[in-house]
Order: structure tokens, then sequence, then C-alpha cells
């Protein structure tokens, strides 16, 4: 049996192979993450006589080019979270760490683990798409948050509150009536200089032009929000610049996010556990896409509770000696943007309150029982993880029937 330990990192990686009683077969070598490299190593480690796995923690994005060659190679690739190998071997009070080690460490993990290593499997073409699409979105809306603040503090120099009068959902495109508004009304002198009947009628041409809908009542409460409002920037060229800049990036951003969502619509449509999923309740052309994203292909778990454990909303034992845990604490381990998914759509649970659905129900028994907050929030979660595995696998099976 031949155990192959990669240190992985960005554009190159450190290769060990060992077998059992500590006899090492390649001493820690380092090979670039190009296709001859990765080629001639997956010749390599089949040229060796008798059985081999190889081991790798998984690292982001580095690791998948690696273990994707090997794996087509024909070679057992097994893909490690970093948190089980971290404290792997640790038995010297000196903290060494070199990409060298950490390559035999990895080969001697695989030579214990070695009939419980579980096999890498690539994930489908279209998987892989909408995770990476959907990581790009996240990127995306903390860029688009941050922009958006900003506007907002340039505005409360300019026009105090304008983006709380004009509250309204974002278009497909992503652009927002507020955010519209204030690129032409950028300072509150745009709005109180006019006379009322001026700035309606003004306001009425703009809203005809951008369709959006004109509201007489709603352009009286603006004029007298730039009427009472104080301004602590004048209405000079250099702050029209700075708001108009802003909106420009907040309206690219915004587009980008609407693009970025369409596509995570069409990649997830084209996956077999589609309809099922968007069938369940507080999940929408939204957070249905972002779920699929995060969870993948639910058959790679053996049981729900491995599903729950890969969310890290699961609560471990916490015992020790005569001392029993009653306070379990939720682990975290694991995808924190599935954790996040999932806290959105038990958001729209609480938002909606639907009296039949057993999510919903469970989440009510537990707020009546004075849990707090995030403890009922994230119960629910796991609750909803469940309900997910069980249909979406179910749904598979029968369509593997037909």
């Amino acid at each position: 049996m031949n155990a192959v330990g990669i240190d992985v990192s960005k554009g190159k990686s450190v290769v060990a192979v060992m077998r059992p009683f500590g006899e090492v077969v390649f001493a820690p070598f380092e090979i670039s993450h190009t296709d001859k490299d990765l080629t001639d190593l997956a010749k390599k480690l089949k040229s060796l006589p008798g059985e081999t796995r190889v081991v790798m923690e998984a690292t982001g994005s580095y690791h998948v080019p690696v273990a994707w060659v090997l794996h087509s190679a024909g070679l057992y690739v097994s893909v490690v979270n970093a948190v089980l190998v971290h404290d792997y071997g640790n038995n010297s009070l000196r903290r060494v760490k070199t990409d060298k080690k950490d390559s035999l460490k990895l080969a001697n993990y695989a030579l214990d683990r070695w009939i419980h290593l579980p096999q890498f499997a690539p994930a489908e073409e279209n998987r892989l798409l909408l995770k990476a699409c959907y990581r790009q979105y996240q990127q995306c809306a903390k860029v688009h948050t941050a922009l958006s603040n900003n506007l907002i503090s340039l505005l409360d120099t300019v026009f105090p509150n304008v983006n709380c009068l004009l509250k309204s959902p974002a278009r497909d495109d992503g652009s927002v009536k507020w955010v519209d508004f204030v690129d032409f009304f950028w300072h509150k002198d745009c709005v109180s200089k006019r006379s009322e009947k001026a700035f309606i009628t003004k306001y009425q041409k703009w809203c005809k032009k951008q369709r959006y809908n004109f509201s007489e009542q709603k352009a009286a409460e603006i004029y007298a929000a730039a009427k009472s409002g104080v301004a602590a920037m004048p209405k000079a060229d250099a702050a029209k610049c700075m708001v108009q800049q802003a909106v420009s990036a907040l309206r690219a951003c915004s587009k980008a996010l609407a693009e970025l969502s369409k596509q995570m619509l069409s990649l997830a449509s084209s996956l077999p556990e589609y309809p099922v999923v968007m069938q369940m309740f507080g999940v929408g052309p939204i957070l249905g896409p972002q779920l699929m994203a995060e969870i993948g292909d639910v058959r790679r778990f053996h049981s729900k509770k491995a599903l729950v454990a890969y969310a890290g909303i699961d609560s471990p034992p916490n015992d020790s000696g005569r001392v029993i845990g009653n306070h379990k604490k939720m682990s975290k381990v694991g995808s924190s943007a599935l954790r996040r998914t999932l806290f959105l759509v038990m958001s729209v649970y609480l938002q909606n309150a639907p009296l039949d659905e057993p999510v919903f129900q469970f989440m009510n028994r537990k707020r009546a029982e004075g849990k707090p907050y995030k403890v009922y929030m994230m119960a629910s979660a796991n609750k909803f993880l469940r309900i997910y595995y069980a249909a979406v696998n179910a749904y598979l099976d029968s369509l593997n029937q037909t």
C-alpha cells in the first residue's frame, strides 16, 4: 500500500509517498500545477506496485486541478477537511510547520485512515459552475453593501433621508428607484429651490421617463423633506461629481448582481433536484440556487446528520468525566455560506408565518419554550435541512426508477 500525501498551495504542491512502518518511498518533492507536471506525477504514482491512495486537504480552489487530474488518471484520491488533519500526529511541544513536513503528515494520515478515506468525486460541470457563480455573487454582494452604505453616507450630507422616502423593490436589471432619483436630484436644493408645483411636474416627467410609478403624495413628501432638511455640503460641482460617481459604481454592481442571479437560476434549473427544491417553502429564485450551490449533490452525504454537520449547525456532545454538558453549542465547523443561506430561509419562515409548515411549527414550539432567537433559528434550519435531505433523495430515487 502506497500512501501519497500532497500539501497543496497556489500554483505548486509538495508530494511525499510512504508505506507502513515509516518506509519513505519518495521523500518530499515539489511539482508545479502544470499539465505536464501533474500528468507526470500521475504516471509516477500509477507505476508504484500495490494499491495507491492520494490524500490532500481541501484548500479553497487550489486543490481542484490536482485532484481532478489524478482522479481522471484512475488513482484513488481523497480530499479531506483541513480540520481533521490539523492536530494529527502532533506529539511534540515544538510547532514545526513546513510544506515537506505537512506532506509527510498527510501520507501518515492516509496510512492510519486507509479504509475510511472518502473518495473524491468530481462534481458535474453545471454544479461546479453554479458554486463558482455563487461565490462570485457573494463577493459582489459584499461590494454592493459597501457601495450602498457609501452612497447613503454621501446623501446624508447633501440630501438627508431621501433614500428612506423612495422604497421600492429592485427591478430585474438591478436598478432601484432611490438610486436613480438621486442621480438626477442629487442635492436637496435641486428640489427645494423650485416651487412645489414645479417640482411635482418635474418629478412626474422623470417618473414617466424612467418608467416608475408616480404619486403626487410621494412627490409632496419629497418636497417637504427637501425644504426641512439641512445639507452639510453645498450644491457644488465637486459634490455632484461624488454623488454621481457613487451612483454609477452602485448601478454597475447592482447590474452585475442581477446578471449573476440570472446565471445561477439558469444553472440550477438544469439540475435534477431543481423542481423539488423550488417547491419547498422559503425557497425562491434567489435562495433556491444558493442552497443547491452550497449543498451540491445531496447523495454525497451518507445521512441527514452528515448534511447537518456539513452546514456546521450540529451540536456535538460536550461531556467530560462526571460532567454532562447541557449547554451544547453549534459546531460552526462547516460551510459558513450554507449557514448564511439557511438563516435567510428561516427569516422567510419567520416573516410569513406559514402555520401548516412543519418547520414553522417546530420554530414556534422552540419560541414558546423561551429559546433565544439564534437558537430557535438554527434549530429550525437543522429541521429544514433534514426535510431537504429526505425530499431531494426521495425525488432523485424516483427519477432513477423511471
